[in-house]
């Protein structure tokens, strides 16, 4: 017997070392004990395999019986456990909408005091809904500001797991959580950032049969990626549903931010570019590289653009662009028009 405990601790150790679910480990258990039983039911008294594992059945059915005991009263307590937050999840008073929970409004003290954002502007971001498309290096900075500024719902869509060539610049990530899906670890830094806020992160590439209902849930989005058939699904999304679109673009020392309201004032993103450039004309970062601390001044623009709009505050960067040199320490804005052929915003819709 004392065989089989030693093969089947070694078993539970390298299943362990491996990172294999607790559950595969308990049924590869379950596997040994079935092969012990049979063992000592199917070979004659004596011999040796049969010896070597005991000796006799009874031992092994007594042990059995008490593990199914400890088995049964386990999965009984959780499933008391798991009713038990269900019926206090459904007996707790639900939150009133825009009402701030005992320590909020210390949290956004500095907010409040501004005379353009004061507390009917705060109450403004945590009844809004913003989505941003991208957990990467200009997503990183603005989930973390959105969060920080008291954006009640913020969803996360992303596809991508962290990597270590990420940590150079998407500061919402760590090197903890390398092999963690973007969107799951967006979500923890943002929650321990500010727990009174919703972090909804979708784990899948923006597709056009999700995107209209998706961001139908949505006031704003926020693009942040890297790729120009993202940026024209979203914009053409957005047109569509009426949302203000915040897009942000990198290239190794440039960046660039602007806000596309067409339903408002100004172009689309398609006016503005009106298709993709060549293959080797637009390199991405990991082609043509990027300034570190690049992506956290532009995504944090887009932030500032996002909550000046949400409460109404200051002019927005409607119908312009602005555009930031960290090179040379520059930045200068330029007036977008909107073109009337467009297939998206203008006459040729």
């Amino acid at each position: 017997m004392a065989l089989v405990l030693v093969l089947a601790a070694a078993l539970w150790g390298v299943g362990h070392l491996m990172k294999t679910p607790v559950v595969a480990r308990l049924y590869m258990l379950g596997l040994l004990y079935v092969g012990v039983l049979a063992v000592q039911v199917v070979l004659p008294f004596g011999h040796p395999l049969r010896q070597a594992t005991g000796g006799s059945a009874a031992g092994w059915l007594i042990l059995g019986g008490f593990v199914a005991l400890g088995l049964g009263y386990w999965l009984v307590l959780r499933r008391l456990k798991a009713r038990a937050v269900v019926k206090e999840a459904a007996e707790a008073p639900k939150p009133v909408p825009g009402k701030f929970r005992e320590g909020e409004l210390e949290r956004y003290a500095r907010h409040i005091v501004l005379r353009e954002l004061g507390g009917p502007g705060q109450k403004r971001l945590k009844l809004a809904k913003v989505l941003v498309v991208g957990a990467g290096g200009l997503g990183s900075p603005a989930l973390l500001y959105l969060a920080a500024a008291g954006v009640g719902t913020v969803g996360v869509i992303d596809d991508d797991e962290v990597d270590s060539g990420n940590l150079q610049r998407q500061v919402i990530h760590t090197d903890a959580r390398i092999g963690m899906a973007k969107v799951f670890s967006a979500q923890a830094a943002m929650e321990a950032l500010n727990p009174y806020l919703e972090v909804r992160p979708y784990k899948r590439r923006l597709t056009a049969e999700i995107v209209d209902e998706l961001l139908a849930e949505y006031d704003v989005v926020l693009d942040g990626t890297d790729n120009f058939d993202t940026r024209y699904l979203v914009n053409r999304a957005c047109v569509a549903a009426g949302k203000p679109l915040i897009s942000g673009a990198l290239s190794q020392w440039e960046g660039q931010v602007s806000v596309f309201d067409p339903a408002t004032e100004g172009p689309c993103y398609q006016c503005v570019f009106p298709e993709a450039p060549a293959a080797g004309l637009a390199p991405s970062c990991a082609e043509a590289g990027v300034l570190g601390p690049l992506p956290g001044v532009v995504g944090s623009m887009m932030a500032v653009e996002c909550v000046k709009l949400i409460a109404g505050a200051g002019a927005v960067l409607r119908g312009e662009m602005l555009i930031y040199d960290a090179l040379w320490g520059e930045t200068r804005k330029i007036r977008l028009k909107r073109r009337e052929d467009c297939p998206v915003c203008g006459g040729g819709a």
